[in-house]
């Protein structure tokens, strides 16, 4: 409910890596990109995150200097298979990454597992 993405280390220290904490889709740099209900999260070899966001049916990618873009969604609610910001989720959830990179959403809505790339 806080729409932020935050890192416990392992000494347990929190800090916000990305999120305003208001509700939005705003693509940018820590706490000047905002979520809207991010929900499932992976991450990737390379040490980036990816964040299911049910609220505003989007995919989203965390760098580790916290650099947040979208990946996947339009932003609108839908089922259309596209690629990258051209297709449509409704309420995307749980997301996996198999070894060669490739995302796996559940999408819970549409009742459907999707693969973005």
């Amino acid at each position: 409910g806080s729409n932020k993405i935050r890192k416990i280390t392992s000494s347990g220290v929190v800090t916000t890596l990305a999120g305003s904490g208001s509700a939005g889709s705003a693509n940018g740099t820590g706490t000047a990109a905002t979520f809207n209900s991010p929900y499932g999260i992976s991450l990737d070899a390379s040490g980036n995150l990816y964040v299911t966001e049910r609220g505003s049916h989007l995919v989203r990618k965390i760098t580790s200097s916290g650099v947040v873009t979208t990946v996947a969604g339009s932003g609108s609610a839908g089922s259309l298979d596209a690629t990258g910001t051209s297709a449509t989720f409704n309420y995307p959830s749980g997301i996996a990454i198999d070894p060669s990179g490739k995302l796996f959403i559940a999408d819970q809505k549409n009742s459907l597992i999707r693969q973005i790339q």
